[in-house]
C-alpha cells in the first residue's frame, strides 16, 4: 500500500515537472552546458588515449627498423665479444636524421633517437648530431652495398628478430635496464626539457648477445594535444555560453520578476495601496504569472475585506448612534419633567433602546464570528436535505408561544430524500443561513401561518445545484425592496412587531455566508400568497471555481 502511496506521489510530480516551463528551461539550457562540456572530455578523452597508442606502434615499427639496421651496418663481429660500432652508429642515424627529426628545434617536437652502449653511455643522439657535424666515415657502406638497398635488407630482416613483450615504464633508466635484458620497454615519460614524450626502447642484439639499446622517443603526441585543447576553445565557449545563457534566462524569466512581485508587495505594504497590480508579469503564461495572478487577486480580496469591515463600522456606528440619541433624549427629558406617568413612559422608551442596542450588539457579535468561522472553516460533504429536516423539527418540538406560524418541510424527491443533496461547504454556517431565513419568514407570517421549507434539485447547462426553499404567507416584499432587503441594518418591520426586535443583520449574515459557499441567495414573491427566499448551492462534484 505504502509503495503505491509512494509511486503515485512520483508520478504526479513528474508531471508537474513536465507542465512547469521554468523547470524545463532550467534544466535545459544547464544540462545543455553541462553536456557540451562532457562530450568535449570524452573527445580529448578518447583522442590522448588513441594518440599514445598509435605514436607508441609507431614508433616501436621505427625502432625494429633501426635497431635492424644497426644490427646490419654497425656492430662489430669481435672474438670472443661482438660490438658496437660507434662511428658507424653515428653515421647511420646522420643519414636517418632527415627523416627522424621532425621538428628545427630539439627537444620541442618531432622525435628523437638515441643509442645507448651496455654500460648506459650514450653512443649517439640525433638531438647532438643535429646540432654537430662528424665527418667520420662508416667503413665498408660504400664497398659492401648502396645504403638504400641495406635499409631494404634490414626491413625484411625485422620479421626475424626474436622480440620480447615490452612493459610500460615511467624513466628513461628503468626503459634502458629492460631492454639490456632483452625487453622491448615502452612507457610516457617527461624528459630534460620537460616536454612529455612517449618512447620505445629496443634492444640491439646479435644471436643472443645485447650489444647496446635503441631508444626511439616523440613529443607529438603532445604537440598534438595541446592543439587538440586549443580546438576545445569552442567547446569551451559553447559551454559558457550556454551557461551564460542559462543565467540571463534565469534572471531574466525568474529572478527579475521575483524581485519586482516583492518590490510590488513591499509598495503595498509600505505606501498603505490596497491593491497590487502588475500587468506586464502577470501577462505570462508560466508560473510567475500564475503567482503574479495569485497575489493580485489576494490584495484585491484583502482590499474588499477592508472595504467591507469599513462600511459594516460605519453602518454599526450609525446604527447604534441612534438608539443612543434616543436614551439621551429619554433621560435628559425625563429629568427635566415632574409628571410621573411621563417619566414613566420615557423611562420604557430608554428599556426598549437599551433591548434594541443589546440586540444590535449580539446581531454583530454573531456576524462577526460567523464570518471568521467561514474564512478559517474546512469544507466537507453537507447533506442539506438532511440538514433542513432537522431544523425543522428543532422548530416543532420546541415551539415558540410568540410565534406567528408554525414550519413544515415538504417531502423531497427520493433522489433527495436518499442523499442526493450533497454540497460542499461548513455544517455551522449554513444552519445558521436557514435559522435565519426561517426566523425572518416566521416573523411576517399572520397567527396561524405556515412556513414551508424544501428543497431541490436542479440541473443547469453550466452544472447541477440544490435549490433550498423558505416561503412564508405574509404581505410579500415589494418589488423595489427585493435586494435591498439584503442589505445591512435594513428591517421592514411587520405590523404588530415591537420596535427594535429586528437588527437588520439577518438575511445579510445569511447572504454573507451563501457567497462564501459559491452559492447565490434571492428574494420572490408569490402572487397573492407571501414571499419565497431562495439559496442556490452547488452540487457536490460540479462545484465551480
Amino acid at each position: 500500500m505504502a509503495s503505491a502511496t509512494a509511486t503515485t506521489k512520483a508520478e504526479a510530480g513528474l508531471r508537474a515537472f513536465l507542465r512547469s516551463r521554468i523547470a524545463r528551461i532550467i534544466f535545459l539550457w544547464n544540462f545543455a552546458g553541462l553536456a557540451i562540456l562532457l562530450v568535449g572530455v570524452l573527445l580529448l578523452t578518447e583522442i590522448r588515449a588513441g594518440l599514445t597508442e598509435a605514436e607508441a606502434r609507431n614508433l616501436r615499427a621505427q625502432g625494429e627498423l633501426i635497431a635492424n639496421l644497426l644490427i646490419e651496418t654497425a656492430t662489430v663481429q669481435g672474438d670472443p665479444n661482438p660490438g658496437l660500432n660507434e662511428p658507424a652508429v653515428r653515421e647511420v642515424l646522420r643519414r636517418l636524421l632527415p627523416a627522424v627529426a621532425e621538428s628545427p628545434r630539439p627537444g620541442v617536437g618531432g622525435k628523437r633517437v638515441r643509442v645507448f652502449a651496455p654500460d648506459g653511455q650514450v653512443v649517439a643522439d640525433t638531438d647532438v648530431l643535429q646540432a654537430r657535424l662528424d665527418e667520420t666515415a662508416l667503413p665498408g657502406v660504400g664497398a659492401s652495398a648502396d645504403f638504400g638497398q641495406t635499409l631494404g635488407r634490414a626491413a625484411r630482416g625485422m620479421e626475424y628478430l626474436r622480440l620480447t613483450p615490452w612493459r610500460a615504464t615511467s624513466t628513461l633508466e628503468a626503459e634502458r635496464r629492460g631492454a639490456s635484458r632483452g625487453a622491448i620497454a615502452q612507457g610516457e615519460r617527461v624528459n630534460e626539457t620537460g616536454a612529455r614524450v612517449v618512447s620505445v626502447t629496443l634492444p640491439i642484439r646479435r644471436v643472443h648477445a645485447v650489444l647496446g639499446v635503441v631508444t626511439v622517443e616523440s613529443a607529438n603526441v603532445e604537440r598534438i594535444l595541446l592543439a587538440e585543447r586549443a580546438g576545445m576553445i569552442p567547446f569551451m565557449l559553447g559551454a559558457a555560453l550556454a551557461v551564460f545563457a542559462s543565467s540571463l534566462l534565469l534572471t531574466l524569466f525568474i529572478a527579475r520578476p521575483l524581485k519586482r512581485l516583492a518590490e510590488a508587495a513591499d509598495k503595498v505594504r509600505l505606501s498603505g495601496a490596497a491593491r497590487l497590480r502588475l500587468p506586464e508579469v502577470s501577462r505570462r503564461t508560466d508560473e510567475i504569472g500564475a503567482l503574479s495572478l495569485s497575489l493580485e487577486a489576494m490584495t484585491d480580496a484583502l482590499a474588499d475585506r477592508i472595504d467591507v469591515n469599513q462600511r459594516f463600522a460605519a453602518d454599526v456606528s450609525h446604527e447604534i448612534k441612534n438608539p443612543l440619541a434616543s436614551i439621551r433624549s429619554a433621560v435628559e427629558t425625563a429629568r427635566a419633567i415632574k409628571d410621573q406617568e411621563r417619566q414613566t413612559q420615557l423611562l420604557a422608551i430608554v428599556a426598549q433602546d437599551v433591548m434594541r442596542l443589546d440586540r444590535l450588539i449580539t446581531d454583530i457579535a454573531s456576524a462577526s464570528r460567523i464570518e471568521a468561522e467561514t474564512a478559517r472553516g474546512d469544507l466537507a460533504q453537507v447533506d442539506l436535505a438532511a440538514l433542513l429536516r432537522h431544523l425543522v423539527s428543532a422548530y416543532a418540538s420546541a415551539p415558540d408561544e410568540q410565534a406567528r406560524a408554525a414550519v413544515i418541510f415538504r417531502d423531497p424527491a427520493p433522489e433527495i430524500a436518499l442523499g442526493g443533496a450533497i454540497v460542499l461547504g461548513q455544517e455551522g454556517p449554513l444552519g445558521q443561513v436557514f435559522r435565519n431565513l426561517i426566523d425572518n419568514a416566521r416573523s411576517f407570517s399572520p397567527e396561524g401561518g405556515i412556513v414551508r421549507v424544501g428543497v431541490e434539485i436542479v440541473r443547469a447547462r453550466d452544472g447541477a445545484f440544490v435549490r433550498a426553499i423558505v416561503e412564508d404567507g405574509g404581505p410579500g416584499i415589494p418589488p423595489e425592496n427585493l435586494e435591498t432587503v439584503f442589505q445591512r441594518f435594513y428591517t421592514e418591520r411587520p405590523k404588530g412587531v415591537a420596535f427594535g426586535a429586528n437588527s437588520g443583520l439577518g438575511l445579510s449574515i445569511a447572504r454573507q455566508i451563501v457567497i462564501a459557499h459559491k452559492g447565490r441567495i434571492y428574494a420572490q414573491n408569490i402572487e397573492g400568497q407571501g414571499a419565497r427566499l431562495v439559496v442556490e448551492l452547488p452540487l457536490a462534484g460540479d462545484r465551480k471555481g
